[in-house]
């Protein structure tokens, strides 16, 4: 089968890593794929070329751009692909019409969070537009699909729901000595706590609140045990990079964080990282369906997030981990003190968070759901919001 992804850019974030993730399996499935960047490409493109796939730059500039478009008609006619599958809502309107005419057979489109707030925003109504020409909308939790067709922005009877999924063979396992390393690579001595978080360092991921949750749970850390009742207190790692850097940096010191609270940058051992956390925390103010989440609960952390978006559908209150509102800083710092406290609750938690990732969280089973909607259209978007229905 042939198929042609579109994506904005290639850019380090997590529908990017899942638009390449998914892209290779297709690939290593025996499927000719290649991926369009409508904006340009960025550091994920490297990745996907190791992988032997196309990668072309349409080089959109801001506002309309015709040339773009017709740059990507080009491409789209000289590869003749059997399916278009488009990632949110830019690359899908300007490929509905740069796809006009051509006999695609099928035209998808992958919503990667929650959508605009205004169903009138010029971009949803664009969107709308090429949701007509569309077979079908796929969002990335059921959260999603019901506001998208709640506000009328993907219709009833073409909406589906397909979870991202990772490679399951690259995640690793929490450990002692993971742990150890990652303590050492910090120069932290003693026995701290280690909470941890992946994501890239902007507004709506809200690490602000997260700084300063944090630094309520080390005030309030006047027992003799300190969080974990390990006599080391607590440290706070975030991996990623982003525009947020210089004021969260900035918090860093008003907060008197040093030591305790470290900003890894961007990184390319997540794994690894994972695996040294004691626990995972994640403070979005909007989520569609976290991957961050997804990898944090196969390397069996428990975890604390905000309730938005798809994070209920990934983390369990009470089961696999413990969900907060968001911009909440005094609750998410109780939660963060009281997983820390019970052993008992961080192993349980831990396990079943791992166990979940086991059953719901695979790039094999995100791959499966595609290929039945590439293949039966219409039809196979039916059978899977059946399935939903029945879930």
């Amino acid at each position: 089968m042939r198929i042609a992804h579109v994506v904005e850019t290639l850019q380090v974030g997590g529908a990017e890593q899942m638009v390449v993730a998914l892209a290779r399996l297709q690939r290593e499935r025996g499927h000719e794929v290649a991926i369009a960047c409508l904006f340009g490409e960025g550091p994920l493109a490297a990745r996907a070329r190791e992988a032997g796939i196309e990668i072309t730059d349409c080089g959109k500039r801001a506002g309309l751009d015709l040339a773009a478009a017709m740059r990507l008609r080009r491409w789209l006619r000289k590869r003749r692909p059997e399916v278009l599958h488009t990632h949110n809502p830019v690359p899908h309107y300007y490929s509905a019409a740069a796809a006009a005419g051509l006999g695609i057979g099928t035209l998808l489109n992958t919503r990667h969070g929650m959508g605009a707030s205004g169903q009138t925003d010029r971009r949803e109504r664009l969107y709308r537009w090429a949701m007509g020409v569309s077979d079908f909308g796929v969002a990335v939790c059921r959260a999603a699909r019901e506001r998208f067709v709640a506000q009328e922005v993907i219709p009833a009877g073409k909406a589906v729901t397909v979870p991202n999924g990772i490679d399951l063979a690259r995640t690793k396992l929490r450990s002692a000595e993971a742990r150890a390393h990652l303590l050492r690579s910090l120069g932290v001595s003693g026995n701290p706590f280690v909470f941890g978080s992946v994501g890239r360092l902007n507004a709506l991921k809200d690490q602000l609140t997260m700084l300063r949750a944090f630094a309520r749970l080390l005030r309030a850390d006047t027992g003799a045990g300190g969080p974990a009742g390990s006599g080391g207190g607590a440290v706070l790692v975030i991996a990623g990079e982003g525009e947020e850097r210089p004021a969260l940096e900035r918090e860093i010191a008003a907060l008197a964080l040093h030591g305790h609270a470290f900003l890894l940058g961007q990184r390319d051992d997540v794994p690894d990282l994972l695996a040294g956390m004691d626990a995972f925390v994640l403070s979005s103010r909007t989520e569609g369906y976290s991957l961050a989440l997804v990898e944090a609960s196969a390397a069996g952390l428990p975890i604390v997030a905000t309730d938005v978006g798809g994070n209920a559908e990934i983390v369990q209150e009470g089961v696999t981990g413990r969900l907060v509102p968001p911009g909440d800083p005094q609750a998410l710092a109780q939660a963060m003190s009281e997983l820390a406290s019970s052993k008992v609750d961080l192993a349980r938690m831990g396990a079943a968070a791992r166990e979940w990732a086991m059953g719901h969280g695979s790039l094999e089973t995100m791959y499966s759901e595609y290929l039945r909607l590439y293949r039966g259209g219409r039809a196979a978007a039916a059978a899977v919001t059946e399935r939903e229905l029945h879930a």
